[in-house]
């Protein structure tokens, strides 16, 4: 099984298929067995690459609180793909991977040749509205230091996933999840990659925010996945999958 060392820190990721490069990274709580429906279907048109991020799944936990960050996580997304040879490569997330790959945009922009949003919010530019989320990231962090792996949700993502640290995903509720300031926000309109968001019909809390980037991402495209909810490549696959697969063949990556 392949994994990182990020400063002792193990990282685990796969590497899937072979032709031009998309680096996908899973939700809060979920891990990167969320994608499996992605890998089966794409496999042999592009290369997969996929991962745990701290605290989730087959990653380690580290103890120390300092080690979950945005920027951690951007570094980590970054080793990934040194680590497979990929200088660019399109770079797409679902929820909290989502965010995550518009901060990686921020941070690398020369390394994204396209971008890929589902069912994710790019932060907030009030300094409240961000407060009202560190209140529910934080309302995460104690409920699974207080049940452990019992406080995990039964969102279809969640059900695909397997975690081995309670206080991992504590840490990274509160260190990851948090919001910190608006740079992500105040990104959108200089995004100038092709963007492709798509979002579950479902997923009521997160399609005004789909809306906002839509309208803010210069040639943003939106795709609504009818009857999905917040992970519509596990809800609905055979569409989350046909819109994938248009954007990523006007690309002409091949």
């Amino acid at each position: 099984m392949p994994y990182l060392d990020r400063d002792g820190v193990q990282i685990y990721y796969e590497d899937h298929g072979t032709g031009p490069a998309t680096l996908l990274t899973h939700g809060y709580t979920a891990t990167l067995r969320m994608w499996d429906p992605q890998v089966a279907a794409c496999g042999d048109l592009y290369r997969i690459i996929r991962w745990d991020m701290r605290g989730h799944g087959a990653s380690d936990s580290p103890s120390d609180p300092a080690a979950y960050s945005h920027e951690a996580t951007v570094a980590d997304m970054a080793a990934i793909l040194d680590a497979c040879g990929v200088e660019r490569a399109v770079i797409g997330g679902l929820s909290l991977g989502g965010f995550m790959s518009l901060a990686f945009h921020v941070a690398h922009p020369q390394r994204v040749k396209a971008l890929m949003l589902f069912d994710t919010g790019p932060g907030y530019k009030k300094a409240e509205a961000r407060a009202e989320w560190n209140r529910l990231a934080e309302g995460y962090a104690v409920g699974f230091e207080t049940q452990g792996l019992a406080a995990l949700g039964d969102s279809a993502e969640v059900r695909a996933a397997t975690h081995r640290s309670a206080q991992g995903l504590a840490r990274a509720a509160r260190g990851m999840l948090a919001q910190r300031d608006a740079q992500v926000i105040e990104s959108l309109p200089r995004i100038a990659v092709p963007t492709l968001l798509i979002a579950g019909s479902e997923d009521k809390p997160f399609l005004a925010a789909m809306e906002y980037m839509t309208a803010k991402i210069p040639g943003a495209r939106k795709v609504i996945i009818a009857s999905a909810g917040h992970a519509p490549n596990l809800e609905q696959p055979g569409a989350f999958n046909a819109a994938v697969a248009s954007f990523l063949e006007g690309l002409n990556l091949h």
